[in-house]
């Protein structure tokens, strides 16, 4: 990269295309570089000087293993871009990706429901039977006066992957019929916030290392919330892994 005075010349190098062990250039393959021209004016984007056709949507990539800029275009399904200089990903199109996450966000209610309404353990002990669910779970600690405790398994088993599951549904299922959600800038910077406080993995955690401990004083028996729970935990995981920020911002920019 290279430059000269406050108008300086940039060259970037185009990128390639790895699709079924093919390759591709976005730009004229008759360039093997691209000229942009950066102007210091903050109302004016980069121009770009050659290699690219009038009307093309290109961003500026920088890949995050080795700091070169790419003039990135529209990636087809499937395809990923790489970065010509360490073949680190630039980016990755997944194949009906709105489609996808939002069938495992409505898997994630169906199992939400579940966990919340079923048992989710049983102990037996001296011929006597107690159920508990995750609500009388919290509930109990808060009655034993421990609060700081009950507000944050609450928090984080129970208010935090039900807000998850709310906004995916919430983003998602507008696209799919082809309309723009409700306050999307908010919703999907929320969705991006409440995300590190689902803990419901520690949670389950926390409640197989009870039963180990409890095994040898009482029966206890898993309920069906408890395989719910496990069962929404990874498709939950699933379902924030095959989430495509670009791919919802370009679904919601077509219907604008």
């Amino acid at each position: 990269m290279r430059g000269s005075g406050p108008r300086g010349r940039v060259e970037i190098r185009t990128i390639g295309v790895r699709r079924e062990e093919e390759w591709a250039r976005f730009s004229d393959p008759g360039e093997s570089r691209e000229t942009i021209l950066v102007t210091p004016n903050k109302a004016s984007a980069p121009r770009l000087r050659r290699g690219l056709t009038a009307g093309s949507a290109v961003s500026i990539v920088a890949c995050r293993d080795c700091d070169l800029l790419h003039a990135l275009g529209d990636l087809p399904e499937g395809a990923t871009a790489v970065c010509r200089r360490c073949s680190g990903i630039l980016r990755r199109r997944r194949r009906n990706t709105i489609e996808r996450t939002l069938a495992l966000s409505l898997a994630a209610v169906v199992l939400f429901v579940v966990a919340n309404a079923f048992p989710f353990l049983s102990f037996e002990m001296k011929g006597q039977t107690t159920t508990t669910t995750l609500a009388s779970g919290v509930f109990d600690l808060y009655e034993q006066g421990r609060l700081p405790i009950a507000v944050l398994v609450g928090a984080t088993a129970i208010a935090a992957p039900l807000l998850q599951i709310a906004l995916l549904v919430h983003v998602l299922l507008p696209l799919h019929l082809r309309r723009r959600p409700w306050r999307l800038p908010e919703a999907f910077r929320l969705l991006r916030r409440v995300t590190p406080w689902s803990m419901m993995e520690v949670f389950l955690i926390g409640i197989l290392v009870s039963i180990t401990k409890l095994a040898g004083m009482a029966s206890v028996v898993p309920g069906l919330a408890i395989w719910a729970f496990a069962l929404l935990m990874i498709v939950l995981a699933a379902a924030l892994a095959s989430l495509d920020a670009e791919a919802i911002w370009e679904r919601a920019e077509e219907l604008a």
